[in-house]
């Protein structure tokens, strides 16, 4: 009989294939910041409750919420998520990031994640902006969900 073992590191590669990581410090509540990055910078980001990650720590379920925003015209996704949950992180080697923002995408372009850092930090309440390379993620596999 053979056994066959599920590969988890590869699907996870799979999902950060062309991505950027951006983590967010600023402690402003989830749909505020949300509006913001909508009102200022023209994305649209909506709640995706279906699509919360589940995490189980300490015998207890945490569930995080993403927001997600598809750029028009072209394959560009943006996925944020809140990094924190009744105590607990999503990524827990970046506790002091309150938000992660994901992009997925073949069109992605070095100028306009220049434009998107820069844009986030002149935002009242925002007090850093840091590009989190893949490298650096212990906890890959908690960003991944389905599509």
């Amino acid at each position: 009989m053979k056994i066959l073992k599920l590969d988890i590191d590869s699907l996870n590669e799979g999902f950060f294939e062309g991505t950027r990581l951006l983590g967010i410090i600023a402690p402003i509540k989830k749909y505020t910041f949300c509006w913001l990055l909508n009102s200022h910078l023209g994305f649209r980001f909506r709640l995706c409750s279906d699509k919360e990650i589940p995490l189980l720590k300490k015998n207890r379920n945490y569930y995080f919420s993403i927001y997600l925003s598809q750029q028009p015209n072209v394959s560009i996704e943006h996925i944020l998520y809140h990094n924190h949950c009744d105590g607990e992180y999503l990524l827990p080697e970046f506790k002091h990031m309150d938000y992660l923002w994901l992009i997925r995408g073949d069109d992605i372009i070095e100028e306009e994640i220049t434009w998107i850092k820069k844009s986030i930090r002149e935002m009242n309440g925002v007090q850093m902006v840091a590009e989190i390379t893949n490298e650096h993620i212990k906890n890959k596999g908690n960003l991944v969900f389905d599509i």
